[in-house]
């Protein structure tokens, strides 16, 4: 398996069924609650969170709104299913650390909560991998010879 297999699905062979399936209940309900809880709403980016994305500093906020929802809702997305979860984890957290230590940088620990547990579960699966039941783990595993079963 080349270096980029081994990235995408490292971890994934020693472990066992209850920790791949604890992975893969938090990837699935996590990603599908950010994608559609929270990414959905923000494609397109309406005038008020390009608004707020104004207010943050950002230049050219339409891109800034359009990359943050797509990080939301293709990100959880790809967390739920498992495909190219690293990738995805790495941007999910980039856009959750903007929410919380940005827009909500004044607000109340409950206000930043919700964004400070989504970037904790990103950095999860960008340490862990994505675990043996995931879309990266059965591709890999296809494409290296030594590890068919």
């Amino acid at each position: 398996m080349g270096r980029l297999g081994r990235l995408l699905s490292a971890g994934a062979e020693g472990q066992t069924a209850a920790a791949a399936t604890g992975l893969l209940l938090l990837r699935v309900f996590a990603g599908l609650g950010l994608a559609l809880g929270h990414g959905m709403g923000k494609l397109p980016p309406k005038p008020g969170f390009v608004r707020g994305v104004t207010e943050m500093g950002f230049p050219v906020p339409e891109l800034f709104a359009w990359a943050s929802g797509l990080a939301e809702f293709g990100g959880g997305l790809l967390l739920a299913l498992g495909l190219l979860t690293r990738p995805a984890a790495f941007f999910v957290l980039g856009n959750m650390a903007v929410a919380s230590f940005l827009r909500h940088a004044g607000d109340p620990f409950d206000e930043r909560e919700k964004a400070l547990l989504y970037a904790a579960i990103a950095l999860c699966f960008l340490l862990t991998g994505p675990g043996r039941y995931s879309l990266d783990a059965l591709l890999w595993r296809r494409k290296d010879p030594l590890r068919r079963r």
